[in-house]
This record gives structure tokens, sequence and C-alpha cells, in this order.
């Protein structure tokens, strides 16, 4: 559609459309309901739109009679341009937050430390749906160790590792919990006909509901800890932080925190020492954290 077409709507006629893309491509479906609590217009306003951005792109939505919503048509095609750290800010925060008074409850589980990398935004789409609509995805993932393999996976959460955006999901190849990164996925198909199986959910991850108390501290062999406790706000001398298993190494790397027991590792770039590394005795990604050496049993 010419972009002065869309023009020629008022700019909360654009907001509404907007909105509507946004949750048919990155949730899937969009109800009345969700555009009268965002906007806060009546019900037959949003039927308006609805009707307005389906003569617009009636390639892009089609009407489920059964669950009494629009849904994402397979012939999609934007109408909008959203960058993609809109969209993960969206997805996170809440469509068109304005300010935090303005926030809106998440769409979707996350864990964010940082936004470094940019995921393709067609394969992000389709990962949220499958989060959202609670389905398996089918994708081809490429490792290092494995090169190209055909994957069902039941995603259930992103996760932003400060490099680069994973989702966290149950791999029916392996039969266990894992990382994937976003930019290794090709060619996801949510697959809306395959059950998901009572171990396959989150609650059943150990390492996604399991949560570590980490104590920071200046790092001994720095100086002027005085200025490192300044930095982080600590308190008494040290910060707690409490945070799920499944990202715990990511946290420590992106912080350069020294998990050695002896505090040895050297650089400008470790000024926090992990107190008790034993603290993150049986986390799996533990590995990802500088000095990390595992107890001898």
């Amino acid at each position: 559609m010419p972009k002065d077409q869309l023009e020629s709507f008022t700019q909360s006629q654009r907001d509404r459309l907007a909105f509507i893309e946004f949750r048919l491509r990155f949730v899937g479906e969009i109800h009345r309901k969700d555009l009268v609590a965002r906007f806060g217009i009546q019900f037959a306003a949003a039927s308006r739109d609805l009707s307005l951005y389906r003569k617009l792109a009636r390639h892009n939505i089609n009407y489920d009679t059964k669950k009494k919503s629009y849904i994402l048509a397979q012939d999609f095609r934007p109408l909008f341009t959203f960058s993609s750290d809109r969209v993960l800010s969206w997805l996170v925060e809440g469509f068109g937050s304005r300010s935090p008074a303005h926030i809106q409850q998440s769409l979707l589980p996350n864990e964010i430390l940082s936004r470094l990398t940019h995921p393709d935004l067609n394969v992000l789409a389709s990962v949220t749906r499958a989060i959202y609509q609670e389905n398996p995805l089918g994708i081809e993932y490429y490792s290092i160790s494995n090169g190209r393999t055909k994957r069902e996976i039941v995603p259930f959460a992103l996760i932003d590792t400060g490099f680069r955006w994973h989702v966290r999901a149950f791999d029916r190849k392996s039969q266990e919990f894992r990382d994937f990164a976003i930019s290794r996925i090709k060619h996801p198909v949510v697959l809306n006909k395959s059950p998901i199986d009572q171990h396959e959910m989150s609650h059943q991850d150990t390492q996604w509901t399991r949560i570590v108390e980490l104590e920071l501290v200046p790092h001994p062999d720095q100086p002027r800890p005085e200025i490192t406790e300044m930095d982080y706000n600590m308190r008494n001398g040290s910060l707690h932080l409490k945070v799920r298993a499944a990202v715990v190494g990511y946290v420590l790397r992106k912080w350069h925190v020294d998990s050695s027991p002896d505090h040895s590792l050297r650089g400008h770039e470790y000024r926090l020492w992990l107190k008790d590394p034993l603290s993150i005795y049986g986390v799996h990604n533990a590995v990802l954290a500088p000095g990390y050496q595992k107890p001898s049993v």
C-alpha cells in the first residue's frame, strides 16, 4: 500500500492500525478487547478499526469463527516497518508505551539483560507466536558442534544474553530444555496441530524455575573497592542478585564477574568477584562464567 495512503489517516488511527498489525504478526491473533484495553476506545470503534485494516490488507488477516478472533493470514505482508529494538521493547514493556506509567504487562515471559544483536523479524515473529499460542515450532538450527539439524522445539520464553537473543525451549530431539540462538534459526514453522506434553512445559524446566542468589563483592585484587561499591550500588560491601539458574552464566559473563574460587583472574574488566562459587553448583551454564571451576566431588 502506498505510504501516502497510510499518512492520510490521523495519527491515532495509524497507531491503532499498527497495533493490529503488531498483534497479528508477533502474537498471531487480536480481539476487539485488545484495542479497547490499549486505546480506551469503545467496542464499536474497535470493530471499525479492524474492518479498516481488513480493507487495507485483506491478505494479512482472517477471522476465526471458533475463537471469535482475528488471526494472521498465511500470505501476510506487513504494511508497517518496525525496528527490531522497538519490537522487542514492545514485547517486553507493551506496545506504544510512552512513559513508565503507561507500560503494560509483558506479552511474553522474558529475561532482559541487554540488546546487542538484531534477530530476523520474520524468524522472531514465528518464535513469539509459538510462545504466545503455546505451540511447538519446527526449525532448522545451525550449531557449531552439529551444523545444520532439523528440530521440533517447544518455546516458552525469550532471553537476551547481552550478546544475542535466545529462546528457551524444550528440544524434542535431545529431550532436554535448552537455549537456542534466534540468529541460528532458519525456516521456522508453527506446528498448530502438534500437542504439547506436560514434561515439555516450562514448569518442568528446573533450570528455569530454580532461583539462584549471587553475592558479588569488589574484586579483592583490584584497587579502590569503595569506588566499585558506588558503581554497583552495593550495600554493606556486596551486591545480592536473584536470577534464574538458566541465565546465571550469561549474567556473570556479561558483567565480567571473576567466578574462580581464589579470585585468580587478572584484568581491569574483573571488578567483581563471586564470593561463593558453590552458589552456582548445578547450574548448567555455569561454564560460561569467567574463571568458573567445577567443584571436585
